[in-house]
């Protein structure tokens, strides 16, 4: 399977449409500017193999980036990716979007996004047992990201989460 990677730096972070929090087209070529934006783009495939894709992924959209936002994104990413494989039927596509915030802080959004799946998805985590080898991931992605959410359906679903570091309130701490 050929894999497709873009990225893309803008002001705008112009890659997702954000009013919809859905994937946009990507522009052919990437700019630079003062705004601090950064989004990659990548098919993952379809098999046991889009975790790790995905967590290599991530690591190089966010590199340079603190080590516990880092490890909290791969985490998310691979257990998003992992559901997306299990789950859902190519294509799969990983998008991940970094700005800089102008408190200082940084915003990681992260989307998977699949060819859609027969079963209803869940509103919220399943329980899961403490024995159990499956069924953590959407409780994983609840624990660490600052938001997420899950649409499903039979041409598509979309897992999207987003992590925030760093931001600073309106008294000046974090």
């Amino acid at each position: 399977m050929r894999h497709r990677t873009s990225t893309s730096r803008s002001r705008l972070g112009s890659v997702l449409d954000h009013d919809t929090e859905r994937p946009a087209c990507v522009p052919g070529h990437g700019h630079t500017d003062d705004g601090g934006a950064t989004t990659l783009i990548t098919d993952l495939p379809y098999g046991p193999k889009a975790a790790e894709v995905a967590r290599d992924a991530v690591a190089v959209a966010l590199h340079g980036t603190e080590a516990d936002l880092l490890d909290d994104a791969r985490l998310i990413t691979s257990e998003l990716a992992t559901n997306a494989f299990a789950s859902g039927r190519p294509p799969l596509v990983l998008c991940v979007d970094l700005r800089s915030q102008t408190a200082g802080g940084l915003e990681v959004e992260i989307t998977v996004t699949d060819g859609g799946c027969s079963d209803p998805a869940p509103s919220s985590p399943p329980a899961s047992e403490e024995e159990a080898e499956s069924g953590r991931g959407l409780v994983i992605v609840e624990a660490l990201a600052d938001a997420w959410s899950l649409t499903t359906g039979t041409h598509g679903t979309r897992a999207w989460c987003r992590l925030t570091r760093g931001r600073l309130s309106t008294d000046g701490t974090h």
